[in-house]
């Protein structure tokens, strides 16, 4: 077992968790410290990556398991200020895309594999199902996680942004994108700013989502307790106190809460996925 933080492994359950926490640690070393100590980067220092960082992040997530070796993702490198403001305005916002010195945008890609189809005169019918759509998100998923737990180990910082989903046909003109791809989300890079202190967002307790042998409903005590968790967070963090559940229930409360997005079928139809 190798750990050189300053943290011991009690602690960072603990911050993950929000509470006491009485999980054991058979193992432990540098890898999982760092990744239970991942938190969100909004903040980050005007320094650009040094040269090949972009290059050994998509070897990281190239590293990814993907289905069946048909790697059905692709990503777009932007740094350029002003497209980076283009796309942010799609977002609805989201000023940190603007302050990162990278933004990676993830996309379901599928046009590699229609010219393999091509290649050997075959009608890649499999590729019109929803099937191949979903193996193009999983897969992309896969690789950006993977790039994420590799920028953790590096002590840089990333943010998630799903807003690339809000205007996806903006997005795709934006970045020229042929029929057959789509950006699924984007990723921030860079050094975090170290004058703006985030914390670890605790999660939901293991007993809400870890089931044994068979699926159990979490209990409402489960969610109760986990709303006085986020409470807590959220009142150290300066926020308004409304917990897990209530902020969930508003975020699907109906198509409005989803900021465009419950056109997204129609909307893969129109940028060449048939999802039959």
């Amino acid at each position: 077992m190798t750990l050189n933080r300053a943290e011991t492994p009690q602690r960072r359950l603990e911050a993950r968790y929000g509470v006491t926490s009485d999980l054991l640690q058979p193992f432990w070393n540098d890898t999982i410290d760092s990744m239970l100590n991942h938190r969100s980067v909004r903040a980050y220092l005007p320094t650009s990556l040094p040269e090949g960082a972009l290059e050994l992040l998509v070897a990281a997530a190239q590293s990814a398991p993907t289905s069946s070796g048909l790697q059905a993702w692709s990503v777009v490198a932007v740094q350029d200020p002003e497209r980076k403001a283009r796309l942010a305005s799609f977002t609805g916002g989201n000023a940190h895309i603007l302050a990162a010195p990278l933004f990676l945008v993830w996309l379901v890609d599928l046009t590699r594999l229609r010219s393999a189809t091509r290649l050997h005169r075959t009608e890649g019918e499999g590729l019109d199902y929803l099937e191949s759509f979903l193996i193009g998100t999983i897969d992309a998923a896969l690789a950006a996680q993977n790039a994420v737990v590799a920028i953790d180990s590096l002590g840089l910082g990333s943010c998630y942004i799903g807003g690339m989903r809000n205007q996806p046909q903006n997005v795709a003109r934006e970045l020229q994108l042929p029929p057959e791809t789509v950006a699924v989300f984007g990723l921030t890079v860079g050094y975090p700013d170290p004058d703006v202190v985030t914390d670890v967002k605790p999660r939901l307790p293991q007993s809400a989502v870890l089931f044994h042998e068979t699926f159990s409903q979490p209990t409402a005590d489960d969610l109760v307790a986990y709303d006085d968790t986020m409470k807590a967070f959220q009142a150290k963090q300066s926020l308004p106190k409304v917990g897990w559940t209530a902020s969930m229930a508003k975020r699907v409360a109906n198509a409005d809460a989803l900021h465009g997005r419950a056109q997204l079928s129609e909307i893969l139809h129109g940028l060449g996925f048939p999802l039959k």
